[in-house]
């Protein structure tokens, strides 16, 4: 989730941490909150001042798995707190406990997914029908604070929130669930293999990619009704002296480690240069695909002169990135 839903989060937990006689819920609130539920669990962000190639592969990665979940960041939170509030440890222990642990819960709903599973699994747990900015779900939380600040009780007030919160997540699945199999109609005749319904911050608009036998369909859902926008035809994976040059390219296996679907072109930019795309197919927008990964090769050797992998929304851009690598 983003981070202000992750906040909003935390000063929910701040107002549950009421039933607990020995924690002053103020304080408390910023360690669950400021730190534990909103920041701790993201500091990898800081990963983006290397470069978007270690960022794309570890975030959400590390410091959301098993032992930062269940340990590292919650004894570290616990320590904090008694050092600098005096609070009790085991109590501040288990509290920044549920913090963290719902940090990292919330983030397995949306198609960014996280590594939770890690070290175990490093496979991407990406449920995806949530959105990262989910307006519904702020307004909820918007609601319980100002309910919580006209005199309701916070922990009746939290009850009620997160159970209607999880009746809204099961709806999102159904409705997932539902378009899903209406997209599959649209396609009655095609081999399908794998389909991607992924929410926007639009509650009725949803982002689509069919993968069929022979091609790659991509399009949006608005209401109950399949618009398909483009169609690729599917080709082998990139293979030979191009395959060997750019698979132990940063920027090239960050992108495939991250992106559940792509697909890519090859592109002669000079007698010299050749070009080539990966293009994730799951962010299209406005006609652009802004999740990318592209690499200029030399033709005589083929080694990689430069690479990018990360958001660009205009080409401009994209060429102004790639020549500064």
């Amino acid at each position: 989730m983003d981070t202000l839903t992750h906040t909003l989060m935390g000063g929910a937990i701040v107002g549950l941490a009421h039933i607990d006689p020995a924690v002053d819920p103020v304080s408390a609130g910023f360690i669950t909150t400021v730190v534990g539920a909103s920041l701790i669990p993201d500091l990898d962000t800081v990963l983006k001042m290397k470069n978007n190639a270690v960022y794309i592969k570890n975030h959400r990665g590390i410091t959301h798995s098993l032992p930062f979940t269940l340990f590292i960041w919650p004894l570290l939170l616990a320590v904090l707190s008694s050092l600098l509030f005096g609070l009790p440890f085991i109590n501040m222990y288990l509290w920044s406990l549920f913090a963290v642990s719902l940090h990292v819960f919330s983030d397995i709903f949306n198609a960014y997914g996280t590594q939770a599973l890690r070290p175990f699994n490093h496979i991407w747990l990406q449920l995806g029908f949530i959105n990262t900015i989910d307006i519904p779900m702020i307004v909820m939380h918007i609601i319980y604070f100002i309910l919580w600040f006209i005199g309701f009780n916070p922990v009746t007030l939290f009850i009620i929130l997160y159970a209607v919160l999880i009746l809204y997540y099961i709806a999102r699945y159904i409705y997932q669930k539902y378009l899903i199999d209406k997209i599959k109609k649209r396609l009655p005749n095609d081999e399908i293999t794998r389909v991607f319904c992924l929410p926007t911050i639009r509650f009725n608009e949803w982002r689509v990619v069919v993968v069929t036998a022979d091609a790659y369909y991509v399009g949006r859902t608005f209401k109950d009704q399949v618009v398909f926008y483009d169609r690729f035809d599917k080709i082998g994976p990139l293979e030979g002296k191009l395959f060997e040059a750019v698979k132990y390219d940063k920027n090239f296996m960050s992108f495939t480690f991250f992106s559940s679907i792509y697909r890519y072109e090859i592109k002669e930019l000079s007698e010299d240069t050749v070009e080539v795309r990966y293009i994730d197919l799951r962010y299209l927008k406005d006609g652009h695909y802004p999740f990318v990964c592209i690499m200029h090769l030399d033709k005589d050797d083929y080694e990689v002169q430069s690479s990018y992998t990360g958001w660009v929304y205009s080409e401009t851009k994209l060429q102004q990135k790639l020549a500064s690598n």
